[in-house]
């Protein structure tokens, strides 16, 4: 586990985006994993600046995210294939085609899951896997459980989860109650895994995940497992260590 320290939120965003835009240049035909919530908004803001000015092409790349929202349209302003968009996809040059979400519109979730875990599999693996942090150690939408997740699976949102995603709706009765999830051995596959962080409210679930006991009870401290496993976070979040 490689742990950089940064100054504050614009600095981590900063560094991270280094480290994706280094994969995307290496392996320009790489498969990315990305993630959303508030903290990668940052860092996706720095690549569409570089892609802007000339620096990163991301014509080959190919994506997949770690969850989506079940039941909400696809259109909705707050699904996840809605924030990709907003922040990412429609401001660079990558193909429709290659862009993968799970399907939260479809209400047979053995069907969705089954299909995501195909798309996973077909796209040969991921490169670079993007996470952020739940307040409660989770990753992706793998919220604390008594194992550890394997593929692609429906959820139930814990309230600390939907609570702290309240902000982006009208009111915490509109936030979704479940969603589809890639799981842990997804996330655990990836050739490198890339988690940023930030701000004070992160800093009691880092100290839990990489300073204590592996358990699906902080489901990010299986990381601690990872091969090539890059913290990014700023002096907020890694106030406790």
């Amino acid at each position: 586990m490689k742990i950089i320290r940064a100054k504050d939120y614009k600095d981590m965003s900063r560094k991270a985006a280094n480290i994706i835009s280094a994969q995307v240049i290496m392996k320009p035909n790489c498969v990315l994993g990305l993630a959303t919530g508030g903290t990668p908004v940052g860092a996706y803001a720095q690549l569409v600046d570089w892609y802007n000015k000339g620096d990163l092409d991301f014509s080959e790349v190919t994506t997949v995210n770690l969850d989506e929202y079940r039941g909400l349209p696809k259109e909705h302003p707050e699904s996840y294939w809605s924030f990709m968009h907003k922040n990412l996809f429609d401001k660079v040059n990558i193909r429709p085609e290659a862009i993968h979400l799970p399907d939260g519109t479809n209400p047979d979730a053995a069907d969705a899951c089954k299909k995501y875990n195909e798309i996973i599999h077909s796209v040969g693996g991921i490169d670079l896997q993007l996470l952020g942090l739940g307040v409660n150690g989770h990753i992706g939408f793998n919220e604390p459980d008594d194992h550890f997740s394997l593929g692609t699976h429906k959820v139930t949102l814990t309230e600390s989860t939907r609570d702290a995603n309240k902000r982006f709706f009208a009111s915490i009765d509109e936030v979704p109650t479940h969603a589809y999830t890639m799981g842990v051995r997804d996330i655990m596959q990836a050739q490198r895994v890339l988690m940023v962080a930030s701000g004070a409210n992160k800093a009691q679930a880092i100290k839990d995940a990489f300073f204590g006991p592996v358990t699906p009870q902080v489901p990010a401290s299986i990381l601690q497992y990872h091969k090539d496993f890059i913290l990014v976070a700023d002096e907020e979040a890694l106030s406790l260590i």
